[in-house]
């Protein structure tokens, strides 16, 4: 089972969107396995996002990422990265197609409501950033059956 960082972003949680879209993610069958109200430091938001130090919009992200609360996520499936990223639509709001979090609710690239991690190896790195392996709950539901082939 894979495992996948999701961040609903502070416009999400400002706006009051933050229930939808866990309901969106939920119904697509994902399991929650940690989830949390917090506010990101300065420090936590130059470590997630350290892949863009040096770039024109680096201060702008980390900024906005400590603008305000956030729900951080530890959201596990089949394919699971594959599925928020697409759940999520194009970075772009303008982009993105409608259906997807950001093609519904979104309309700029800055304020995009929620950030998913882009591939297992960096889910693995972000959720070690805002979770302690403690903070993970193990479990499993009888729905699964319905949702997973096996």
């Amino acid at each position: 089972m894979q495992r996948t960082l999701v961040l609903l972003k502070p416009d999400a949680v400002q706006r009051g969107l933050s229930g939808e879209i866990i309901s969106r993610l939920e119904r697509r069958g994902l399991r929650f396995v940690a989830m949390k109200l917090m506010r990101v430091s300065n420090e936590l938001a130059q470590k997630h996002y350290a892949e863009h130090v040096g770039k024109p919009f680096f201060d702008g992200l980390v900024s906005f990422i400590t603008s305000s609360p956030i729900v951080a996520m530890v959201v596990e499936g089949e394919s699971v990265v594959e599925i928020v990223r697409t759940t999520m639509g194009a970075t772009k709001a303008s982009e993105a197609a409608p259906g997807t979090i950001r093609g519904d609710l979104a309309v700029f690239i800055g304020m995009n409501l929620i950030h998913g991690s882009d591939s297992e190896n960096s889910a693995k790195r972000e959720i070690e950033l805002f979770f302690s392996p403690d903070e993970i709950v193990e479990y499993s539901r009888d729905v699964e059956k319905w949702i997973i082939e096996a």
